[in-house]
């Protein structure tokens, strides 16, 4: 059975990647890169940050809409399209797989794309022309329960599969507007320079490596870099799948905040 591709991205703020910001050139051109350098895949299963429900929910829509879940932007923002196909077969072995590992989970047949997912992709595979499944995160935002929704996406047989992880390494909604502090680019590289080397480091064992993740509160700055911890989580599902330190790392600057992507292939 092939491995899948495994790809953590910062998705940066809301639409503002596709609206020409210069502040998420850095972002853009990172997805671009990595789009053109892996395989095209067959299919793609995005775990976003912007989609929590219990029991665990993976979209079982043949062509769901888009949801534009953010607010204040300009008109065009509220336009964008994105019209991939959604893949019902890959969304049944998504829930078997779960099943099998004893997580809980359902089918949901109505709901659509939310931006952590349609921003990105609408970057790296503008053609929309590879099906995507989008699977929830669990509101109790438990880290050992998010890796082991990891760990058993790893069962999918489906050839060619492409597991992204949507979040943000830094997400601190009141930090974003603070651009020269030394406090705040202290923290936040504190805490870059903590994951950087907890996901790459190859010295690792994978159970310190899973333990370190596990214990992220402990990491400097934690709860600066991530007051409420959703968009980091899609990174232990990415772990989860991976299970291994990961082969590349990218360093970037998004919205005048550092932060960094992943890939596992």
């Amino acid at each position: 059975m092939q491995r899948p591709t495994v790809f953590f991205i910062s998705h940066g703020g809301g639409p503002m990647p596709l609206l020409g910001d210069v502040n998420h050139a850095e972002m853009r051109a990172c997805l671009e890169q990595v789009a053109a350098t892996i395989p095209k895949p067959s299919a793609i299963l995005m775990v976003s940050a912007h989609w929590e429900a219990q029991p665990i929910s993976i979209t079982a829509h043949s062509s769901p809409p888009l949801i534009y879940d953010y607010y204040g932007f300009p008109e065009q923002a509220y336009q964008l399209t994105y019209p991939c196909t959604g893949q019902p077969q890959l969304a049944n072995l998504v829930q078997q797989a779960l099943a099998t590992h004893n997580i809980d989970s359902k089918l949901d047949p109505q709901r659509g794309f939310d931006h952590g997912m349609f921003v990105p992709l609408k970057i790296m595979y503008p053609e929309a022309d590879i099906p995507c499944v989008q699977i929830s995160l669990h509101p109790s935002l438990d880290p050992l329960l998010h890796v082991e929704i990891g760990k058993a996406l790893q069962s999918i047989d489906y050839d060619n599969l492409l597991i992204i992880g949507s979040g943000f390494t830094f997400h601190n909604m009141r930090a974003f507007g603070v651009t020269q502090s030394n406090d705040v680019n202290q923290q936040n590289q504190a805490f870059e320079n903590w994951l950087v080397s907890t996901i790459a480091d190859q010295t690792l064992t994978e159970q310190q490596r899973e333990q370190q993740l596990l214990a992220w509160q402990q990491a400097p700055a934690a709860r600066f870099n991530h007051p409420r911890e959703e968009h980091l989580l899609p990174l232990h599902v990415c772990y989860g799948a991976a299970m291994c330190a990961s082969t590349e790392v990218f360093e970037l600057n998004i919205a005048n905040k550092r932060a960094s992507m992943y890939l596992w292939q």
